[in-house]
């Protein structure tokens, strides 16, 4: 698997909501180089988690998406005498 890396406004995003986050729930403040290293650190320990559930998710609607087609496919089949 090739490492999950997000564009820089999508990270910019995700440390605004570190620093929020620390502050208002835990009254701590966080520099922007900490909640950048944090982001780091729980994309290189858990982000393999949240990627692989998302392929999950991306599986079952595709084979759910395939099964209606299925069905659809079987519905055009002409009787045969």
């Amino acid at each position: 698997m090739s490492e999950i890396s997000l564009d820089e406004s999508a990270k910019s995003e995700i440390i605004v909501k570190l620093k929020k986050y620390f502050e208002d729930e835990l009254n701590q403040q966080l520099g922007g180089f900490e909640a950048e290293f944090l982001l780091d650190f729980f994309a290189k320990s858990v982000g393999a988690y949240y990627y692989n559930q998302g392929l999950a998710d991306a599986l079952k609607a595709f084979e759910s998406k395939l099964e209606e087609f299925n069905d659809l496919v079987y519905q055009l089949e002409e009787p045969i005498d």
